[in-house]
């Protein structure tokens, strides 16, 4: 075949083009004229008249003109069938696939740059994706998971916007649904297993008869519970299911663990039957069960026994779900419970101690939404918020990549003005232009994978612990099609800008004279909008960044009602209720004088759960002269032994604390929590010597202190309305005695978070009774800050999104300045030469940059301010039109663009004037 590379370079000769351009324009032409001969062959032409007629193209005198015609007149005729022209489109194709690669192989940096950023921005992407989809729409790991549903009610009367639901409405549920396939109650609760001799706290998930078959899963060994093991004539050890992790760590994945009896001691609730000390492994679960979001998984399944004469209009401690039957909607199942609440009111008796009158002030009604989006809850908008803002990321990658590709082919003019001679028209133009930068697109595409692929596992492994699904995340097939459809889209639009531009306006000046020509007028607008949408984008990103800044520090300037939690040490004790019946508090008193005598052990208190844990019971109380049962306050209800509040750095406001000789004579006394005092007095002190109680039958309490509010249910709750009970209360609940057969201790101590510490705790525990299990041993700072964590993991990712940003923002800015400079090259080289200073040039170049930032950055702001409403569920204590964030996110932007503008200005003023115009 004719060496055409060598018949090319000597028909450029008389140009005198620059070598890197001489090779670009020769190897694009060789192309052009292998593909000429082709085309004449495949025509029928020989293979001397196919050399004449390729040759033909540089016949003609005229650079554009007669080219043109020359072309005209070499074509040869050929039949055209679809099968051919398809062909030759993919052999057009393949060609410019091949010429992209050659050429992005020969600009290096300019090919790793552009690949690099579009990485950054499709792995980001396509990581947020991956959460996205994996919790709000990828459907649930059950059989026909949109048929589930959630049953929670709500309360008005009491000021509940959100409750559980009781024994008594799943038994009428159950009975009465017309729409319901399957109802089902579950609770996880801790319970005591002990193993090969050895007490072990496990999480048991209590559940009635109907949850396991709502969701549609059964053991993979052994059986499922049948309807016996939940009645109430069910005798002999209780029936557990273990779950496949337990399975293989309690027992070693020993098949001949079914059917083995296990001690258990586990609590039971209200209107349920307990079960004997004893439990036999009869199923395990599958290795991929998860039990919707609870949170640790269930170690063990226990079944619950209701009893239904036992049952009375009590509290709401049960989470309910329900399997619609086939073709029932929604709507119909809220309009099946609002037929049902009549019946389920007259079906059972108030609770003791209250009356109907007080049932009905409640104005319960029962809500019925998806399980999906109930497990979902508030994170959805979170989620959107974070695609949102990665979404913006890239959107600013592309621009970044669009401005780079358009000084590309502005220096390019060259080559794509030969080809146009050669009778290259505007679409053949576009296409080999499209090809190259599709070619970035895939690269950047698969190395964005990877990325994103490590981005999910960092996810995953440090995502807050309450993001619904967080197990379940991963790179699934959607995702890897959206990652497909995100390069294409990116390819297209970053791709489609310089091609049509270019494509269309291709100029065949003088070749020398075309070095040294400026940008067009048209082509600087199309930079320079780019560089402001960027800055646009980043403003918004980065204001985003500040607000949620703002918000964590509102949340660490929180006096939560405890001080250094990180020197609080957390441990919880399970007491076998058989074994130790009448004699916990004992045994805890016993316990917390043991700790105390450990080595820097300053002060121990102890409790029914600590703050962020559990929020407590909000119970109605009574106050003397002027409530009754039933119509007074609902604070939450805890229980505390003396030094608590002491131990926690809870400020005492009034008063003292629970001592114990206030225990010894009966408990007949409470602390209050400042916002309780103020319902009872004015002030919080007067609140002193008032009596409170429970029920009618309940003895009266007299409130001898008052401590602050504290943030019993987490940082964002308001500090809590909240009544203290001692440890040990008689005549309580109408019982002789209560108290808490497991509590968490409060520890004081400058060694908190040791291992040291936390296994002298455990022996103190253990001289007590070998038989007491001691788990969940932590600090109070682990809970704090676990309590934060999603705002922290919102925090992360946006100041990551908002980082990225800005920075993709400067390098926008900082590359159409330095292209600016490069093309005024002759014009500093005058005004250096007609006098002036570098400092007049170097702000020349800043205020071209600071003006486009400037517009960006407005235009950033407005868009911020429209936006800031998808923000306000995210934030606290901050409005979403902080002035400070927007200001802060300002002054960065303004002072990043710059410095990204002094930094080329700053070469431009150290240009040599003489060279410059020699250059010329």
């Amino acid at each position: 075949m004719h060496d055409w590379p060598s018949e090319v370079r000597a028909r450029l000769v008389p140009l005198s083009l620059k070598p890197e351009r001489e090779a670009d324009i020769v190897d694009e032409i060789a192309q052009h004229l292998a593909e000429r001969y082709r085309e004449a062959t495949q025509g029928g032409a020989s293979t001397e008249e196919a050399t004449r007629l390729a040759l033909a193209e540089f016949r003609a005198g005229n650079p554009l003109a007669q080219r043109i015609a020359a072309l005209k007149q070499a074509r040869v005729p050929a039949p055209v069938t679809v099968g051919a022209s398809m062909g030759h489109l993919l052999a057009d194709v393949w060609h410019d696939l091949r010429y992209a690669a050659r050429a992005l192989a020969k600009h290096r940096s300019f090919a790793a740059t552009a690949i690099l950023i579009l990485a950054l921005g499709i792995g980001a992407t396509t990581a947020i994706f991956s959460v996205v989809y994996s919790v709000l729409i990828k459907p649930l790991p059950y059989p026909n998971a949109h048929e589930l549903v959630r049953i929670r009610h709500a309360a008005p009367g009491i000021d509940l916007a959100d409750i559980q639901a009781s024994s008594n409405m799943y038994l009428t549920y159950r009975q009465e649904s017309q729409t319901f396939a399957s109802v089902g109650l579950w609770q996880p609760l801790d319970a005591t297993l002990t193993v090969a001799g050895e007490p072990q706290r496990v999480r048991a998930l209590f559940v009635s008869d109907g949850t396991l078959q709502a969701l549609g899963v059964q053991p993979a060994r052994g059986r499922g519970f049948t309807g016996a093991d939940h009645g109430t004539a069910a005798e002999g050890p209780a029936p557990i299911i273990l779950s496949h992790a337990f399975w293989q760590r309690g027992f070693g994945g020993d098949e001949a663990a079914l059917g083995r009896e296990i001690q258990t001691d586990a609590p039971s609730g209200t209107g349920t039957l307990p079960w004997g000390p004893s439990s036999q492994v009869v199923g395990i679960m599958p290795s991929d069960f998860r039990f919707l979001d609870v949170t640790p998984p269930p170690d063990v399944i226990i079944p619950v026994r209701l009893d239904p004469t036992r049952q009375a209009h009590s509290v709401f401690r049960w989470e309910m779900l329900a399997r619609l039957k086939p073709g029932v909607s929604l709507a119909e199942a809220r309009a099946d419970l609002d037929r049902m609440r009549p019946i389920h009111r007259d079906a059972w008796p108030p609770f003791p101690g209250t009356t109907m009158e007080s049932f009905d002030n409640m104005r319960i009604s029962a809500l019925a939404r998806p399980l999906q989006s109930d497990l979902v809850g508030g994170v959805a908008s979170l989620l959107w918020v974070l695609m949102g803002a990665i979404g913006a990321v890239l959107l600013i990658a592309c621009a970044n990549i669009a401005n780079l590709t358009l000084v590309r082919a502005d220096a390019r003019r060259q080559e794509l003005a030969v080809r146009a001679a050669l009778g290259a028209v505007p679409a053949r133009i576009a296409r080999a232009l499209l090809a190259e930068n599709f070619a970035l697109g895939a690269a950047g595409s698969v190395l964005g994978f990877g990325l994103a692929y490590a981005g999910v596992q960092v996810l995953v492994a440090n995502g807050p612990s309450d993001l619904p699904r967080l197990q379940e995340i991963s790179v699934y097939p959607p995702v890897l099609a959206f990652t497909v459809l995100v390069s294409l889209a990116s390819t297209l639009l970053f791709g489609s800008i310089t091609a049509l531009k270019h494509a269309r306006h291709v100029e065949m000046p003088a070749i020398g004279a075309a070095r040294g020509s400026s940008a067009s007028r048209e082509r600087s607008r199309a930079r320079n909008a780019l560089v402001v949408a960027q800055v646009a984008l980043a403003v918004v990103l980065v204001v985003s960044a500040a607000l949620m800044i703002r918000t964590f520090q509102a949340l660490r300037d929180v006096d939560a009602g405890y001080s250094d939690p990180a020197t609080i040490q957390l441990a919880r004790i399970w007491i076998p209720r058989a074994e130790f019946q009448g004699q916990f508090t004992r045994l805890e008193r016993e316990i917390a004088d043991r700790i105390a005598a450990l080595p820097g052990v300053r002060a121990v208190g102890f409790t029914d759960d600590v703050p962020i844990v559990w929020g407590g019971m909000g119970t109605r109380i009574a106050v003397e002269g002027e409530t009754a049962p039933g119509s007074g306050p609902l604070p939450r209800i805890k229980y505390v032994s003396p030094d608590y509040f002491a131990t926690m750095g809870t400020r005492l406001i009034a008063g003292r604390e629970v001592t114990w000789g206030d225990i010894e004579a009966g408990g007949r006394v409470v602390v209050v929590s400042e916002p309780f005092a103020r319902e009872l007095a004015a002030e919080p002190a007067g609140a002193l010597g008032r009596r409170v109680r429970l029920r009618n039958e309940d003895a009266w309490r007299e409130v001898v202190g008052v401590v602050q509010g504290i943030h019993e249910s987490g940082i964002y709750e308001a500090p809590s309305s909240a009544v203290y009970w001692p440890v040990r209360a008689e005549g309580l609940f109408g019982s002789p005695v209560i108290e808490a057969s497991s509590v968490t201790f409060a520890i004081r101590s400058e060694r908190a978070g040791t291992a040291s510490l936390a296994e002298e705790v455990r022996r103190a525990v253990q001289s007590v009774s070998a038989s007491i299990p001691v788990g969940q041993v932590r600090t109070m700072q682990d809970l704090h800050a676990g309590s934060l964590a999603r705002t922290s993991f919102t925090l992360v990712l946006l100041a990551i999104a908002g980082a990225m940003a800005l920075l993709l923002g400067i390098v926008g800015i900082y590359g159409v300045v330095a292209y600016v400079v490069a093309q005024r090259t002759r014009e500093i080289g005058i005004r250096s030469t007609l006098g002036a200073e570098p400092t007049q040039l170097t702000r020349m170049f800043v205020s071209q940059g600071l003006a486009l930032s400037t517009v960006g950055a407005v235009l950033g702001l407005v868009a911020a301010g429209m936006l800031g409403r998808w923000m306000s569920s995210l934030l606290f204590g901050v409005s979403a039109l902080d002035p400070l964030a927007y200001g802060a996110a300002l002054v960065a932007t303004i002072a990043a663009a710059a410095l990204a503008s002094y930094l080329p200005a700053r070469l431009a003023a150290k240009i040599d004037p003489t060279n410059a115009l020699r250059a010329e």
